[in-house]
C-alpha cells in the first residue's frame, strides 16, 4: 500500500517539476523550446490552438511508441492532462522572473533544463508510464543503443527543424535547449545512476489491478 502511493506521490512531483521546468524556460524570454515551436508550426499550419495541437501530437506519438511495444500507463495520460494544469496554475501565480537579458535567460534555461531532467526521472521511475514524448526518447534508446543524451538532442533537432519549416518562432534559445536538453538529461541520469529502459511500466489494467489490492489491505479483518 505504503508502495503504491509513494510511487503516485514521485509520479505527480514529477509532473509538477516538469511544470516548473517549462516556464523557466519560457521565462527565459530568449526562444521557444523545441517542442513548442514544432506546436506552434504546426498549429499555424492546420488553423487550430497550440493546446489542442500539442494533445494531437501526443496521441500520435503514443500510437507509435505502442507500435513500437512500448507500455503506455496511468503516467502517460496524466502528463499530458496535468503538466499543462501545473504550468496554467505556475503562469497564474507568475512568481518566477522573465529574464530580459540573454544571458540571465540563457541560465535561467539552462536551469529549466536541469528541472525538467529531475523531473524526467522522478516521472519515468515511478513506473505508471513515462509521457509521449519521453516514452519516445526510451523507444529510441532501447531500438537504436544509441545514448539517451544523443537520443533526446536529435529527437529536439528534428522537431525545431520542421517547427520553423512550418512556421514556428524560433531563437537562440530555441537551439540552445535543442542541443542542451540531451546532455542535461543524460548528466541527471548518470548522477542518479539511472537506466530509464530498465523501468518495467504498468499499464492501465496492472495499476487498477494493484489499486484493488491495496483496497482489500485496506479492509478490516473480520471479528
Amino acid at each position: 500500500m505504503n508502495t503504491f502511493f509513494l510511487r503516485l506521490l514521485r509520479l505527480f512531483f514529477g509532473l509538477f517539476l516538469y511544470a516548473v521546468g517549462i516556464i523557466l524556460t519560457m521565462k527565459g524570454n530568449i526562444g521557444y523550446a523545441p517542442w513548442e515551436v514544432f506546436h506552434a508550426g504546426l498549429a499555424k499550419v492546420l488553423g487550430m490552438q497550440i493546446g489542442t495541437v500539442s494533445i494531437l501530437v501526443g496521441l500520435a506519438i503514443c500510437g507509435i511508441v505502442l507500435l513500437s511495444g512500448e507500455k503506455l500507463g496511468l503516467g502517460t495520460l496524466c502528463n499530458m492532462v496535468f503538466v499543462g494544469l501545473f504550468m496554467n496554475l505556475l503562469l497564474g501565480l507568475d512568481f518566477i522572473p522573465k529574464q530580459d537579458t540573454f544571458l540571465l535567460g540563457a541560465l535561467q534555461m539552462i536551469a529549466g533544463l536541469f528541472v525538467i531532467s529531475f523531473a524526467t526521472y522522478h516521472y519515468i521511475s515511478s513506473g505508471f508510464g513515462a509521457g509521449p514524448r519521453d516514452s519516445l526518447m526510451v523507444v529510441l534508446t532501447r531500438k537504436t543503443k544509441l545514448s539517451v543524451g544523443v537520443c533526446r538532442s536529435g529527437m529536439e533537432i528534428l522537431v525545431v527543424t520542421i517547427g520553423a519549416f512550418l512556421g514556428g518562432l524560433v531563437g537562440l534559445g530555441t537551439l540552445l535547449a535543442a542541443v542542451a536538453i540531451g546532455f542535461c538529461i543524460q548528466l541527471t541520469f548518470k548522477v542518479l545512476h539511472f537506466d530509464p529502459t530498465k523501468v518495467v511500466h504498468e499499464t492501465f489494467f496492472d495499476t487498477f489491478r494493484n489499486l484493488s489490492k491495496v483496497k482489500v489491505i485496506q479492509q478490516p479483518p473480520l471479528s
